[in-house]
């Protein structure tokens, strides 16, 4: 078989193959014994049916067809093998179907076109000497204090108080009940001896402010307008009037900061200890999150000096490996993914999935390419260990050849990031100093994202800042 090889756009390898006339002739007798096999002609027995029979009922236009489909597509991959193309499971063939059969013969070669996906050619800029800026987290001073007090909150035991009025965080109890401006009840907002958290992050605040001052069995209107994208919509950006009667007021009482407490809510045997403890939690935290914000600078920096012309097949590739992702993280959070990914919206949302794709690709094979040029490996009791770990965190049988595939890509993406970090400028700014721009980075796992109904992704932050 004669191979002629062309590069084509979008890392595509053109095909021209020729067929010998031996084998065009084998393949248009095989699709005749076929036909003599299967065919229920009726006055004649299955599998004993003339040859001329066949090529009467049938035509040899049909069985030219069959032979050059047939052998089309066991010829495509064949070549593919005999040159050692590196293609990556994608291949067409391009010529005009019916133009070789009007020109099929078994008496001279078949020649077709086709063409192949390949990985595509990876360049990379400069890359030893990166400049990247990632956000710096730090422990606030009163991180320790602000976690011992949440815990106390919590432990606390309310305790009746009397002689004052409400003040914030009080709870009080409280009857009351609501009405619109016309008069007309409102539903579902009457209520006796309820307890009332006097906190803006637990009510409205409008209501929480009408009701500071006001002292054990007095009664007040408070006008109260809430929220534009209140859950209950017909209570939405409506002005309402509560009638609110205080019955008592409480206070929390917290407990104490010693050994006792300590030792309740954790497992050391001293207050000192417990805040040593958090303190180092804090601080490993911090540096995690600082590393993480490096990480995701240095792969972005990775991406926009890679340069690529991917195939479709390797775009479609990842964005079905992007969308797999989110639809695991909805079903973990209790989401009906049927609901969300449907013949609808999948559409939608492969292309707003592509622009993440591309960048996806930029990473890892920037990556993989860096590793090439700097010649970084891994050694096999490295993948070994590492799999091990895995192995023992995963319930039932894994498919080793992945695993391993998995592990090594991990462990050469860590020493590159580490290559990369090492002889990196990095600027560290406070938490919050990046634009949106600065921190759209691609990073392995995405985070939980929103889908409208129109199959529009847009992350859950952005969803809710709206």
């Amino acid at each position: 078989m004669k191979v002629t090889q062309e590069n084509l756009p979008h890392s595509q390898v053109g095909l021209e193959i020729e067929v010998p006339a031996a084998e065009v002739k084998s393949y248009y007798e095989k699709s005749i014994q076929d036909l003599v096999r299967n065919a229920n002609i009726p006055g004649f027995r299955k599998g004993k049916v003339p040859r001329q029979i066949i090529l009467q009922r049938f035509g040899a236009d049909r069985i030219k067809a069959m032979a050059a489909e047939d052998l089309m597509q066991k010829s495509m991959p064949a070549a593919v093998k005999q040159e050692a193309i590196p293609a990556i499971g994608n291949y067409q063939i391009t010529s005009n179907f019916d133009e070789i059969v009007d020109g099929f013969s078994t008496e001279k070669p078949l020649v077709f076109k086709g063409r192949v996906d390949v990985m595509p050619e990876v360049k990379v800029g400069e890359y030893t000497k990166p400049a990247v800026t990632a956000e710096e987290t730090k422990v606030a001073d009163t991180a320790v204090a602000d976690f011992l007090l949440e815990r106390q909150k919590e432990k606390a035991t309310l305790v009746p108080v009397e002689g004052r009025g409400a003040q914030i965080d009080d709870v009080a109890v409280v009857d009351y009940s609501a009405k619109r401006l016309d008069g007309e009840i409102v539903e579902g907002a009457t209520a006796a001896d309820a307890e009332f958290e006097m906190s803006h992050g637990k009510f409205i605040a409008d209501l929480v402010d009408g009701m500071v001052g006001m002292k054990i069995d007095e009664t007040k209107e408070i006008l109260v307008r809430f929220p534009a994208d209140y859950a209950r919509q017909d209570l939405a950006d409506a002005q309402i009037n509560f009638t609110v009667t205080v019955k008592g007021l409480k206070v929390p009482e917290l407990p104490a900061l010693d050994d006792d407490f300590a030792k309740e809510i954790s497992q050391e045997e001293t207050m000192e200890a417990l805040k040593i403890m958090l303190l180092n939690n804090f601080t490993k935290e911090a540096a995690d999150k600082t590393q993480a914000s490096i990480d995701a600078a240095l792969a972005n920096s990775v991406i926009e000096i890679t340069e690529l012309d991917p195939p479709e097949s390797l775009i479609e590739q990842e964005v079905i490996s992007i969308l797999e992702t989110m639809a695991n993280q909805f079903s973990q959070y209790g989401m009906d993914v049927s609901k969300l990914f449907t013949k609808e919206s999948i559409p939608k949302m492969k292309e707003n999935c592509r622009p993440d794709a591309l960048k996806n690709l930029k990473r890892s094979l920037g990556i993989a390419k860096i590793a090439e040029l700097e010649k970084i490996t891994v050694e096999t009791s490295e993948v070994q260990a590492r799999a091990f770990t895995i192995r023992q965190q995963l319930e039932g049988k894994t498919d080793e050849d992945r695993l391993k595939a998995f592990v090594e890509n991990d462990l050469i993406n860590e020493k590159v990031m580490k290559f990369l970090q090492e002889r990196a400028e990095v600027t560290l700014v406070p938490v919050g100093s990046l634009t949106k721009d600065d921190e759209d980075l691609v990073m392995a796992s995405p985070a939980p994202k929103v889908i409208d109904e129109d199959g529009t992704i847009e992350t859950t932050a952005t969803k809710v800042a709206e």
